[in-house]
């Protein structure tokens, strides 16, 4: 017998009223069970800069979700913030590590980790001497000096009279930079000799702007530095490197160019993608994420300890981007939303056609280089005082004293 379509109406109400009734009785489904809880404290460059501090997010939340933990990020508005922000977290007692990035946290963490003995901290590019910091430290001069032999390699190739760094606040760690590029620079030059018979003049153009957050101060000295006849300009400041390739960029669209020099080098993480991929020809990674990642990892496995954690080419710590690198963080840079999907075949395209504007023979000739440093038959000088600096300097000359 039929029935009717008021029937069958009442029918399906009455099963759906079932359906529901049946799902909220379900018990919630309330994902995995998080196994503890870890912070990571950010210096006053923030969020993003598409290199350090977004490193340091990027580790510390890759090893949160491996290692089923919940992370909170905090972000330092002045440098006043940062022993507050590291009271606060530990007050609580409930993360199982505090992780500050930079090493400007350095004296606050000193102060915190004394006033908080049972609390386990780590920090990247500083030195805290206390039994329940771990101190995480990267040759920076291993893959600076890469950089600086590719830029003075260019730079004398393209028949360029310099290469620029522009750097940030007048420290140690950027000494390690400096340091590095200038042997690199000069290993270079001497390699070019080798290579060509050719004996070039290339001179070295440097300057600390000061600061790590102001991004025309940035593409002032990369302005000046192009005007000087730079090839490339090295990114030693973290989000000024916006302002620096604003500078390549800018003197490309004047120049009617798209490809070749004036080059833009990233810093910390893999910034070739930047700027569509057609001006930056390499990069100096400091992988930040790795070190906070390795810092989370040494507390899970119970492993954890005091002291100095030294990160370099052989950790794969550092590196000069090559290619796997810039598919990894074009999805970086997808993720923190500064490009999206449809950009990836034109970044690669446009990088492998601007890295074309150099022969083979000079990037095999920075494959020798790291190749040496890693065997340890070539050792690169580094400096962590004024003193040692000046050394290096003097040593390294390079027409800028």
């Amino acid at each position: 017998m039929a029935l009717g379509k008021g029937v069958i109406e009442v029918k399906r109400g009455v099963l759906l009223g079932l359906v529901v009734f049946a799902l909220l009785a379900m018990p919630a489904f309330a994902g995995p069970e998080l196994k503890g809880k870890v912070a990571v404290v950010l210096d006053v460059g923030g969020r993003g800069d598409l290199s350090f501090n977004d490193m340091g997010f990027k580790g510390t939340d890759e090893a949160a979700r491996d290692f089923g933990l919940e992370m909170t990020e905090v972000q330092s508005a002045t440098a006043a913030d940062y022993l507050p922000n590291l009271r606060n977290l530990a007050r609580t007692r409930q993360y199982d590590l505090i992780i500050c990035v930079g090493y400007l946290l350095g004296d606050a963490l000193a102060q915190a980790a004394q006033e908080f003995p049972n609390q386990k901290f780590a920090i990247i590019d500083s030195v805290v001497e206390a039994e329940n910091v771990m101190s995480i430290v990267f040759r920076e001069n291993e893959m600076s000096a890469l950089i600086g032999a590719l830029a003075a390699l260019a730079a004398a190739y393209h028949g360029y009279p310099a290469a620029g760094v522009v750097l940030g606040i007048e420290i140690p760690v950027l000494y390690h930079f400096e340091a590095g590029f200038r042997f690199g620079m000069d290993w270079g030059l001497k390699k070019y000799a080798e290579v060509t018979g050719e004996t070039p003049d290339v001179k070295l153009l440097y300057t600390y702007t000061g600061t790590f957050s102001d991004i025309a101060a940035g593409k002032a000295a990369s302005e000046a530095m192009l005007a000087q006849g730079a090839v490339g300009i090295y990114n030693v400041a973290g989000p000024l490197g916006i302002g620096d390739l604003e500078a390549v960029t800018e003197f490309h669209a004047n120049a009617g160019t798209e490809f070749g020099p004036p080059y833009y080098f990233g810093v910390d993480a893999n910034q070739d993608w930047m700027g569509g991929g057609k001006h930056g020809l390499a990069s100096g990674m400091k992988r930040v994420d790795i070190g906070c990642y390795t810092a989370v990892k040494s507390v899970v496995e119970g492993t954890f300890k005091g002291g100095v954690t030294s990160l370099g080419l052989a950790e794969g710590g550092v590196g000069i981007s090559k290619v796997q690198d810039l598919v990894d963080f074009i999805d970086f840079g997808i993720k923190a939303g500064a490009i999206t999907c449809d950009d990836f075949y034109t970044i690669m395209a446009n990088w492998a056609r601007n890295r074309a504007t150099l022969p083979c023979w000079i990037w095999e000739a920075v494959d020798e280089l790291e190749a040496g440093i890693l065997a340890g038959s070539i050792s690169v000088p580094t400096a962590d005082t004024v003193e040692e600096m000046q050394a290096v300097r003097a040593q390294y000359t390079l027409g800028a004293p």
